[in-house]
């Protein structure tokens, strides 16, 4: 009878210890997880899938570029992932992030956090001098805001390739995918993506695009004026062009 219960514990701790380790296995390779780099993770298959692929010293010199809903809501039901904004060009697809923490790993450990969002619990905006004021122009902000990842070379490997092969799967043809949480890029793919839900031509903010994305992805020197705080330059490429 001892050795019939000896066996019969010995037994439930085995199928305990299996069912741990395989809801952890479970875990890490879910989008729960972008932090593990467990080998064998589904998310990290084969080749690399994103940033810098062609060597083209051209690549970022995109002819047109347009707005992808489909994308934009597939990357944004991923967990960890806030909301997300996709454009698509004649070469490339660039993914702009907001983060929200739910999932682990998403973001290196190097860096501070650049949200401050503990106005929320005061009913001001600005937790460090009590402003009830915003920037109604943003997605993203360092105050009461999701969370931007200054550096994309800081975000998750394991979430890079887990988007550029959702973005793979849909557009096969796309050369390169390129990723970042910056709160500024963020702030220009919205005032794009604003321009392209109101049915407006993307064709004037051609060159700004370019300007924003090689300054991001390609160690470009010029960068548009910053957006995010209030009072900086109005974000337009000429005021004739765009319509209200």
């Amino acid at each position: 009878m001892m050795k019939r219960m000896a066996f019969i514990l010995l037994s439930v701790a085995v199928i305990a210890a299996m069912s741990g380790c395989n809801y952890e296995q479970l875990v890490q390779q879910s989008d729960y997880d972008y932090g593990s780099r467990q080998p064998g993770d589904p998310k990290m298959i084969g080749a690399k899938a994103y940033g810098g692929m062609t060597g083209n010293t051209h690549q970022h010199d995109n002819a047109f570029f347009e707005y992808s809903s489909i994308l934009s809501n597939k990357i944004s039901s991923l967990n960890g992932v806030a909301s997300s904004i996709v454009m698509l060009t004649d070469k490339n697809a660039y993914v702009a992030l907001m983060l929200d923490w739910t999932a682990v790993g998403t973001k290196g450990s190097s860096g501070t956090e650049e949200q401050n969002n503990t106005g929320t619990n005061t009913g001001v905006y600005n937790a460090d001098n009590g402003s009830p004021y915003g920037n109604g122009r943003v997605l993203v902000s360092p105050y009461n805001s999701y969370f931007s990842v200054n550096d994309h070379h800081d975000l998750s490997p394991e979430l890079k390739q887990t988007i550029a092969k959702l973005v793979r799967g849909y557009v096969p043809s796309v050369q390169e995918v390129h990723i970042s949480a910056n709160m500024e890029f963020v702030n220009y793919f919205n005032e794009y993506a604003k321009e392209a839900w109101g049915g407006r031509s993307l064709t004037p903010w051609i060159d700004s695009f370019n300007t924003v994305v090689k300054y991001h992805f390609a160690g470009g020197k010029v960068m548009p004026e910053p957006i995010t705080n209030p009072g900086q330059q109005q974000f337009l490429p000429d005021s004739n062009q765009v319509r209200r």
